[in-house]
């Protein structure tokens, strides 16, 4: 039987670009072979946007390549425009997330256009798509949409209204993501039911940020109104380093030993994923890595019964 829900691990690309220091090439691959070993099944591996703006970014195509010949997995990248999307196709990614930002302010910091500029820029994309890679998968991450450290409130108005323009301008689905870590578990549930309602099977994943604590409870809330796909990033690692105050994606480890201690499978290998810490802490020597799981082993008992699709 196939897993219940598919955990997306963005740390390679989210929580890598968000750290000060660079992990070099090998050091990433090792880590990213033990996350499939792990049997994650989906992976963003790498942003393709210019090296001098994130030198952490600069060997994405490498990346993509090798990641490429590991098999059963859907190999991911963000790409913020056109040019950084011709580059992820060319290398081969499988499906590309670009983030538009429900916040006026954010987006302008982040992309330098507005959301509905953004809309545009999605539209361009998909054709791009559409005549180089038609194979490809397009997502969008509807960013900052339960609150943003520039602007404050959100309303939920303009963020349900950009999903449905991305919607009807041909994503393959639309997620949404606590880019601050401002959402609160009433917030989420009310947010992707009415993205249901609006969009219905387009809607896509959760991504959560544990800034306040919340990240957990959040991916609850969501699980219990529909949504099956949910972001994370092994060791916490990850934010946006233009949205000031952000912090620390949900943590993989504990994302997937909730869900499969409710019996909810993932179709990961909890052990395996825990060892997958070592090659992270061995490309990244003296950062902090987080997670209650790792913390405190798995309780006396605990037996994961394996589902893989």
């Amino acid at each position: 039987m196939p897993p219940e829900v598919l955990i997306s691990e963005v740390g390679p690309r989210d929580g890598l670009q968000s750290v000060q220091a660079t992990m070099p090439t090998a050091a990433k691959l090792r880590w990213i072979d033990a996350l499939h070993a792990a049997g994650l099944r989906e992976v963003e591996v790498a942003s393709f946007v210019p090296a001098k703006l994130l030198p952490q970014m600069a060997d994405a195509a490498e990346v993509v390549r090798h990641v490429l010949s590991l098999p059963g997995w859907t190999v991911m990248a963000l790409v913020p425009n056109r040019k950084g999307a011709e580059a992820a196709l060319r290398a081969g990614a499988h499906k590309l997330t670009l983030p538009v930002s429900a916040s006026e302010a954010h987006s302008l910091a982040n992309v330098r256009k507005t959301p509905l500029a953004m809309v545009d820029e999605v539209r361009e994309v998909l054709a791009l798509r559409d005549a180089i890679a038609p194979q490809a998968r397009v997502e969008a991450g509807v960013s900052t949409a339960f609150g943003c450290t520039l602007q404050g409130a959100v309303p939920e108005d303009d963020v349900v209204r950009l999903a449905v323009a991305l919607a009807e301008a041909g994503v393959d689905d639309v997620g949404l993501s606590d880019t601050t870590g401002m959402a609160n578990p009433a917030q989420v549930r009310r947010l992707f039911q009415r993205l249901f309602a609006e969009i219905a099977d387009r809607t896509g994943a959760a991504h959560m940020h544990n800034t306040r604590g919340l990240g957990l409870a959040n991916c609850l809330a969501a699980y219990d109104v529909g949504v099956r796909t949910f972001d994370s990033s092994l060791g916490g690692l990850g934010g946006c380093p233009y949205a000031p105050g952000a912090s620390g994606n949900v943590v993989t480890e504990d994302l997937v030993f909730m869900f499969e201690a409710m019996g909810v499978s993932t179709g990961v290998d909890l052990a395996k994923l825990l060892a997958a810490r070592a090659p992270l802490q061995q490309g990244l020597p003296g950062e902090p890595l987080y997670g209650m799981t790792p913390e405190a082993g798995l309780p006396k008992g605990f037996v994961q019964e394996l589902r893989h699709g």
